[in-house]
């Protein structure tokens, strides 16, 4: 009997899978002082978070505008292989939190004091990405990167 029910636990473990990119068990942070004046403009995406065996996605881009209605976006990122569209107002739920048009909340985790580069993560963790605008310095890669790791994504799946 102790052997069946072993053979059933591990049995369970096997058709677990994990899904997103983050270690839910650890926290996530949004920046809390974020400027979101200084967001406005063009973002190049230039990196994301993909499955192995995820189809090649082509970077994409964020357009951010302020509008009377508070901020809005316009984007088409490339989100685990897939290309996603966003259009429409983005909703400040807190310091660095916003709800897209569209999907899952999107929390900037990190800022550069310039704002030339952006981590943006989900507190799900189902994707992750970095914006960036005008030549990506490496220790802003870097920092981006250490930060997203900080906050449970897994590294090795950020291309």
């Amino acid at each position: 009997m102790y052997r069946l029910i072993v053979l059933m636990l591990l049995a369970g473990c096997v058709g677990a899978t994990v899904t997103g990119f983050r270690d839910p068990g650890k926290q996530i942070y949004s920046n809390a002082v974020l400027d979101d004046a200084r967001l406005i403009g063009d973002w190049a995406q230039v990196a994301e978070f993909a499955t192995p065996g995820a189809a090649p996605c082509q970077l994409g881009h964020a357009s951010i505008e302020q509008t009377a209605q508070g901020v809005s976006v316009k984007a088409r990122l490339c989100l685990n292989g897939v290309q996603a569209v966003f259009s429409g107002p983005m909703g400040a739920t807190g310091p660095g939190r916003f709800t897209p048009p569209q999907g899952e909340p999107w929390w900037v985790l990190w800022a550069d004091v310039g704002y030339r580069t952006l981590a943006i993560g989900t507190p799900s963790g189902q994707f992750g990405f970095i914006l960036n605008r005008g030549p990506l310095a490496p220790d802003r890669m870097r920092a981006a990167t250490e930060v997203l790791a900080w906050n449970g994504y897994d590294i090795a799946r950020l291309r």
